[in-house]
């Protein structure tokens, strides 16, 4: 092969090479250039399945259902904490701190709870059905003090029977109270009394809901009269 030969494959492996360092520069460029303009309306739509993909971690999987719960009966342990156990020696009265914490988690649930399950949901509005009023608005708060305080009224119910039934059962003094307030077994009522309420929710609009598909069809097969 003569020298020129080879000088001229130099000469294009050469080029060939910066072509190709050329079109990589761009093409990484371009990347970091979409990535830092990149926005709702010029990212394309990324299936949930595809995301968990990359975000699971471990062979342990927990169900969303079961994440959903264990929020809402934090916050209702984490009031608890913070406000039945704080702020019960400065209340000796039972109905003042039942009033302040009934308070604290109608603000809790509209300002925290709701925003965290609205936050991680798959798509808008896919964990209202968790929330007794889903819409937020300024009628939102008064509405979920308005929940709270029913919901803390049926668990101090609770807490009222099951010392009674213990009393009971172990031949207890009646002025004995074995089974105290603490936020696990609060979180837990809380959350038992709230659920129930949202599903017996549920289950009024769907039975509102049939009648009125009833209504339509039967009213649609009514004749005309002229």
């Amino acid at each position: 092969m003569s020298r020129e030969r080879r000088k001229k494959e130099q000469q294009e492996a050469a080029a060939r090479e910066r072509e190709t360092a050329a079109s990589y520069y761009e093409l990484k460029t371009k990347a970091v250039e979409d990535l830092v303009t990149a926005n709702e309306e010029n990212s394309p739509p990324v299936s949930r399945a595809e995301i968990r993909k990359y975000t699971s971690r471990g062979k342990l999987k927990v169900a969303d259902w079961v994440k959903l719960l264990a929020i809402k009966w934090w916050f209702a342990a984490a009031v608890c904490f913070f406000f039945i156990w704080g702020l019960g020696t400065y209340f000796p009265h039972t109905l003042d701190l039942l009033v302040i914490t009934g308070v604290a988690l109608g603000f809790v649930t509209d300002l925290l709870t709701n925003n965290v399950l609205r936050f991680i949901a798959p798509t808008k509005g896919a964990n209202d059905r968790w929330m007794m009023f889903p819409k937020k608005g300024f009628i939102s708060l008064p509405l979920n003090l308005l929940h709270a305080g029913v919901v803390l009224f049926l668990v101090y119910t609770a807490y009222n029977a099951l010392n009674v039934l213990i009393i009971s059962a172990g031949g207890m003094e009646a002025d004995a109270v074995p089974l105290g307030v603490e936020p696990i077994l609060f979180g837990l009522l809380y959350l038992g009394f709230d659920m129930l309420l949202i599903t017996l929710k549920h289950v009024a609009q769907n039975m509102l809901r049939d009648a009125e598909k009833k209504a339509d069809s039967v009213g649609g097969k009514r004749p005309v009269r002229g």
